[in-house]
């Protein structure tokens, strides 16, 4: 959603009815899931619990949320039927927030919480519980005496995790503010109990952005520490190639299982990578690039380019490519690099100013040629097709970097564990 969204109080989001794009009704909100946040933060909005048809109840993240508005909510579409099952950093908050007592800090006067208010950071997709409206004096949100007044979540205690001590709740929290990178060289060295603990609580994009900095046999045991449906949502959540990489390491029964439990379009995209060998070019490609069809603009491309959750390395370049834009693709037709969308007008069609010149890769190029490869043009990715001339994927410096450095480099501190765990 756009910046300048308005904000909804949650009170109004109970029992509404949850759209796909096609008009067709998924189920009805019941709660919503909130991670409390150390520092008296706002607390991010993580999701929706939605009873869908069979009256099973659903987790949606706000991530698959396009539109809250008019008594409706409308998702892109993508739904996981499994059950929702609350973690232990999640608050229901419907059903844990409401009608809880709390106090003003400006006056330390104790009022009642009768709502609170949703709203989505401008140019971000996270969303954030900023406002609360109580009323004042004793008893609960059905009395009806009273002064009530709308104030900011900050200035409110009796929320805060601080106020529930220390432990892997505040741990997780500690954690929001770090890269996955940070997290993973905190949790490498944390006792494998503690470990799987922070893991459980974590939500699956986080912990899967975490999984895919870790190293090798970090990530199997925190895996096979998770129910096996969570596990697969956590793959799903993860780069393919990186999903690839872990599922490479389980036993053959593992793996296979796992991947039946994961959607059949991330699975099919994680089996095409088992296909290659480790060390080339397959082996190492993501196969989510940014893809476009001739037709499209610049002004297109950009759009794509700015998307959140793009790596630097994906996002300095699209892929041209003849229809079909998924992996594996029509004819691939060339490159289009960052700079050069920068340069042309938005309305120039990305066709006629695409490169063409440097030849792609094969899937089964060897790392060392890959390595020449982005050295010798200095690139940060580098398309890999097959002998049709159909985009397979994209080879990124990252992904190469991870097999070039030593084994052990993951063990640097970078920020120092003690300051970032606490000692726990």
């Amino acid at each position: 959603m756009a910046a300048g969204t308005p904000r909804v109080f949650v009170s109004h989001l109970a029992g509404v009815p949850v759209f796909d794009p096609n008009g067709d009704q998924v189920g009805r909100v019941r709660d919503l899931v909130a991670m409390l946040r150390v520092g008296g933060k706002p607390p991010r909005l993580l999701g929706m619990v939605v009873e869908v048809v069979s009256r099973r109840r659903i987790f949606l993240p706000m991530t698959r949320v396009t539109g809250v508005e008019s008594g409706q909510v409308i998702t892109t579409g993508v739904v996981n039927m499994r059950r929702f099952e609350q973690r232990p950093t999640e608050r229901l908050v419907l059903g844990e927030l409401l009608d809880r007592r709390v106090r003003l800090k400006e006056t330390d006067e104790e009022v009642t919480v009768l709502d609170v208010a949703i709203q989505q950071l401008p140019a971000r997709r996270d969303w954030e519980i900023d406002k609360v409206f109580v009323r004042k004096g004793r008893g609960g949100a059905l009395r009806r005496k009273g002064e009530t007044l709308t104030v900011e979540w900050s200035a409110i205690s009796g929320f805060s995790l601080e106020e529930h001590g220390q432990g892997t709740e505040s741990l997780v929290a500690t954690f929001e503010r770090l890269r996955p990178t940070d997290v993973a060289n905190a949790l490498h060295h944390l006792t494998p109990k503690r470990r799987a603990e922070v893991a459980a609580a974590l939500d699956d994009d986080r912990l899967a952005d975490v999984l895919e900095e870790l190293p090798g046999d970090d990530q199997v045991e925190i895996l096979g520490k998770l129910k096996e449906d969570r596990a697969a949502d956590v793959l799903e959540a993860m780069d393919p190639d990186d999903a690839a990489d872990l599922l490479s390491e389980l036993p053959e029964a593992d793996k296979e299982r796992l991947l039946a439990l994961m959607r059949p379009d991330d699975a099919a995209d994680v089996r095409r990578l088992l296909s290659y060998e480790e060390r080339t070019a397959g082996g190492l490609m993501t196969t989510e690039p940014i893809i476009l069809r001739p037709d499209a603009t610049v002004a297109d491309a950009l759009a794509r380019v700015r998307q959140q959750d793009l790596s630097p390395a994906l996002a300095a370049q699209v892929y041209v490519c003849r229809s079909p834009d998924e992996t594996p693709t029509g004819k691939y037709l060339g490159t289009v690099h960052f700079q050069r969308l920068l340069r042309d007008p938005p309305f120039t069609l990305v066709s006629s100013i695409v490169d063409s010149d440097l030849v792609p890769l094969r899937p089964d190029t060897p790392l060392p040629a890959v390595t020449s490869y982005l050295a010798a043009y200095n690139m940060v990715s580098v398309p890999v097709v097959d002998r049709s001339g159909s985009l397979l994927g994209a080879v990124t410096v990252d992904d190469v970097l991870d097999h070039l450095l030593p084994e052990d480099w993951r063990e640097t501190d970078f920020l120092g564990e003690e300051e970032i765990t606490g000692g726990l």
